[in-house]
């Protein structure tokens, strides 16, 4: 039997990339999934294609994770599909890397507005929703430990997302949700490719002080995303999976 029958996911920020296989690999487990997407429709809708022609359920929905109505508009979406929630990832992200002195308050607000905001808002709209044995999956990073040059604003948000983490676990243990997060080392995605990382002397340097020598693939994280997801994790909350391919 599928891990995940019977279960109703949402996943943010899953037109593309890690999202879109933690979309995928939800549905093959047999959860109904609702794919957000901020501004790629065409993205999202691919990913649905793609869900459905395997058999799984899925629809797609837009909104803003940043923006309490569009976030509660995506939870609407779900609820109001499927009739239920069990699962939340929170994997909406942006970055954009800059040293101390060039930084900007704008890119500042961008970041901390969907990485950090973002899994507050759409968290605080599921939440209503969510039942005994109910699972929130925030997305999170390695660069939280390993914290890289030029990184202090993105890395300052995913600290806030581990912070976090923790803070909901105690919140909503007593309501039986479990709360966890992943932390992704460096994965190849469209995302990294339209940056130039992939190629570069940075992805090099990345793969020499990885263990298994290697950028992650996105189905890396989405296999751990799932397991969180099931009941194979019903005794974990609280906790951080780095999923980095040993990357410290």
């Amino acid at each position: 039997m599928s891990k995940l029958a019977g279960k109703v996911a949402v996943v943010t920020g899953a037109s593309k990339g890690i999202g879109a296989a933690i979309a995928k690999g939800l549905a093959a487990e047999g959860a109904s999934v609702v794919v957000n997407y901020a501004s790629s429709k065409a993205g999202a809708d691919a990913v649905v294609n793609a869900i459905t022609a395997a058999g799984g359920k899925a629809v797609s929905v837009g909104g803003d994770v940043s923006k309490a109505s569009d976030a509660q508009g995506i939870i609407s979406t779900a609820v109001e599909t499927y009739g239920r929630l069990d699962i939340l990832v929170n994997n909406s992200g942006v970055y954009e890397f800059a040293p101390i002195e060039e930084f900007t308050e704008a890119q500042y607000r961008k970041q901390f507005d969907t990485n950090v905001l973002g899994v507050l808002l759409i968290t605080q709209a599921a939440v209503k929703h969510l039942g005994e044995g109910a699972s929130i999956i925030n997305v999170s990073s390695v660069a939280t430990t390993v914290t890289p040059p030029t990184t202090a604003v993105y890395s300052g948000t995913k600290g806030a997302v581990d912070a976090i983490t923790g803070v909901l676990a105690r919140e909503l243990g007593p309501r039986k949700i479990r709360v966890n997060a992943i932390n992704p080392g460096m994965i190849e995605t469209e995302g990294t490719h339209t940056a130039g990382v992939i190629g570069s002397d940075f992805e090099s340097h990345t793969v020499s002080q990885t263990p298994l020598g290697r950028l992650g693939q996105p189905d890396d994280i989405a296999s751990a995303v799932v397991f969180l997801a099931s009941d194979d994790a019903k005794w974990l909350t609280g906790e951080h999976i780095v999923a980095s391919g040993g990357l410290r």
